[in-house]
């Protein structure tokens, strides 16, 4: 028997060259995609219900009499038809028909009709419902199981994806659709055959628990979602051992160059730095490439171990590159590694998309003569960027980048051929469920401890109906020599009006308070005179700076401990958590107001009352991974890998631990089944470890 792999959807009945094109938009190229086109919720078609016994807002299967068909005139024209079965009377209720729709409504014809029961002026109401006339002579008969809703396009009706899954279902026997997950391994995790499942999710019977099917739990479910994440696996797993695979420069450890940048640093790296440090010197070592993400909490010192690694790097003779997502984190990184690295005579030199002309050529130039330390936007990557010996690559705030970016590295490495190591830093920390998912082909460090001197920041929200006590507020605090960040957020998602609302409220309070000095910071500013700007709040000039959220990384002035946040119901909590970390940098107690506009959403409130309760980021990672899903955490370059079909990462986290286990033996002892598997579930997404 053919595979359902290798059969067209054109095989189906009523599909032609126009039907298919639909059906490619949403995926379906074969009959395998048909079945794993799977239903998004079921409605119950099984019975009739009595309409004395409707309530509000249930989905039900109605059968009557007609009584009367009239066309109402309100503020819409409509046709109210009023059905009678004997137990109660109900509306039916169309806002576009025809003359010809309304004369299929004489009273007395006999309908079923289905839809959702909603309360009307005059008893309860369905609106444009589903409907047939009955014949007297023979009940006609209602449906046998429970009726699957599918994802669709524009196009494609429910009934059309219907019968199509219908004559696929009539097709799929063992040798059909092969299961590729060894009945060993299903037996050790509890899961049931594949083609059942299959079979039960597209026409469950009319006494399926559908509480249960809605929230993702029945075993029918569990045996694909279990068959996806173990697929993600498998191909995080490939794209490990494709890079792994590779060759890279082994870089001996560092014995000159990290003790004099020590000695001229000015304090002590604690545990956790010399710790996570220890892990990346042991990793450089090697001759395969290094693949490690750092995660720290903000100020937890990720920049000093970077630079650490870096040194072991240069001393060995080689080039390091380091990449951040925006100009100004990567400017900062300019700043601080020109800082520790001149004293020692290595020099940085700086790329980034705005630098243009001679500047640009010069930089380019020093970077193929071997310039040690090379720092940068995703202008690194650009096929005019030549290293001559590059051996470590550190990329900031790696969520931003895609997977695919961080392969192309490779031919940058020394000669094309040495692949070189990566240190990948967030200061976002990514809960362990996303983590053992999203990132299972990278090995990962945590620094859990602060440096000292650094002390929690007190966290209050305030309505705006308050926003002169908090003016008040940052005067006290500037008088008392202090400084103080004011944030402004603005709900549009354009840079334009932020940087306007951003520019009022820097108006506004230069008049407020006249006597104190105030400076702006904003995207539309040049690079020279942002720079310029956080200098002089930085070297104590200014004593508040109003600011858009291009201060949320890296930014670092011990003195600042007050910070106002403008509508931060608008922002996620990784971002509030990242904008107020730029307080509580020096040894002063420190408060971060949140300054909101009520009311609140259901989820605004939980986020600030979060924001409140605690410091930890990884518990606040937790919680927003909760509230807006795995997909927005990482940032859209990187959801290619995070689009699952049935697979919901918050709910089924209970399988990881499981799936992880499932993918080492399957790897190890079933390697002929890892490709089928990747082609039946990612063949429409990114197939990793093929670049």
């Amino acid at each position: 028997m053919t595979e359902l792999s290798a059969i067209s959807v054109t095989a189906l009945k009523g599909v032609g060259e126009a039907v298919a094109e639909k059906l490619a938009k949403v995926g379906l190229e074969n009959l395998q995609d048909v079945l794993f086109h799977l239903p998004l919720r079921y409605q119950d078609r099984t019975r009739v219900t009595p309409i004395g016994a409707l309530r509000p807002g249930q989905d039900a299967v109605v059968e009557g009499m007609v009584a009367a068909a009239d066309v109402i005139m309100g503020r819409r024209r409509s046709l109210l038809v009023r059905l009678q079965d004997g137990s109660g009377t109900l509306s039916l209720r169309f806002f576009h028909f025809s003359q010809a729709q309304k004369d299929t409504f004489k009273r007395g014809t006999h309908l079923r009709c289905y839809g959702e029961v909603r309360p009307g002026a005059s008893g309860l109401e369905i609106y444009h419902p589903e409907y047939r006339a009955l014949n007297d002579d023979a009940p006609a008969p209602v449906e046998k199981t429970l009726t699957p809703i599918y994802p669709t396009t524009e196009g494609l009706t429910q009934l059309r994806l219907r019968q199509l899954t219908e004559q696929t279902l009539a097709r799929l026997g063992p040798d059909s659709l092969p299961d590729w997950l060894p009945s060993e391994m299903a037996q050790q995790y509890k899961l049931g055959p594949l083609a059942e499942a299959l079979r039960y999710l597209h026409r469950p019977p009319p006494d399926a628990n559908l509480e249960q099917l809605a929230e993702g739990h029945h075993w029918a479910q569990r045996r694909l979602i279990f068959e996806e994440l173990l697929t993600h696996q498998l191909s995080l797993q490939r794209l490990r051992e494709t890079m792994r695979a590779q060759q890279a420069p082994p870089l001996p450890p560092a014995k000159r160059l990290p003790k004099q940048f020590l000695a001229n640093l000015g304090f002590k790296p604690t545990g956790a730095q010399q710790r996570v440090g220890a892990e990346i010197a042991y990793d450089l070592a090697q001759d395969e490439p290094m693949l490690r993400l750092v995660q720290g909490d903000v100020g937890a010192g990720k920049t000093v171990v970077a630079a650490m690694a870096a040194l072991q790097a240069i001393e060995a003779g080689y080039q390091v590159a380091l990449m951040a997502p925006t100009e100004i984190l990567a400017e900062q990184h300019f700043l601080n590694f020109s800082r520790w690295l001149e004293p020692l005579g290595i020099e940085t030199v700086w790329l980034a998309g705005k630098l243009k002309g001679k500047a640009r050529m010069a930089s380019l130039e020093r970077i193929a003569a071997g310039a040690p330390m090379v720092v940068g936007t995703h202008a690194l990557f650009q096929n005019e960027v030549h290293f001559s010996r590059l051996a470590l690559v550190v990329i900031d705030e790696q969520h931003r980048f895609g997977v695919q970016q961080r392969l192309a590295l490779r031919q940058k490495g020394v000669e094309g051929r040495l692949s070189p190591h990566q240190l990948i830093m967030t200061a976002t920390p990514i809960p362990r469920t996303l983590a053992m998912s999203a990132y299972a082909d990278l090995d990962t460090s945590i620094l859990d401890e602060l440096p000292p001197g650094r002390t929690p920041v007190n966290t209050v929200t305030v309505p705006d109906s308050r926003r002169e006590e908090v003016v008040e507020r940052v005067r006290a605090a500037c008088y008392e020599g202090r400084q103080a960040y004011w944030v402004c957020t603005l709900i549009e998602e354009s840079e334009e009006l932020t940087c306007q609302a951003a520019e009022t409220t820097f108006e506004e309070l230069s008049l407020a308070l006249g006597e104190l000095k105030v400076g702006l910071i904003h995207g539309r500013m040049k690079p020279a005179e942002k720079a310029e700007v956080m200098a002089e709040f930085k070297a104590g000039n200014l004593q508040l700076l109003v600011a858009t959220t291009v201060i949320e990384v890296g930014v670092d002035v011990p003195n600042a401990s007050l910070m106002i946040i403008e509508n931060p119901e608008r922002l996620g909590l990784a971002q509030l958590h990242q904008l107020r970390g730029r307080v509580g940098r020096g040894s002063a107690v420190s408060h971060c107001v949140l300054l909101f506009h009520p009311p609140l959403s259901h989820i605004g409130r939980e986020r600030l009352a979060i924001m409140r309760e605690t410091n930890d980021g990884f518990v606040i990672a937790e919680k927003d991974l909760e509230l807006r899903g795995p997909g927005e955490m990482l940032g859209t370059r990187q959801t290619g890998l995070l689009q699952f079909k049935v697979a919901d990462l918050m709910r089924d986290a209970d399988l990881l631990p499981a799936v992880r286990e499932a993918a080492q033996r399957l790897l190890a002892k079933w390697p002929a089944h890892v490709s089928p598997l990747l082609e039946r579930w990612l063949r429409h997404g990114q197939q990793y470890g093929q670049v």
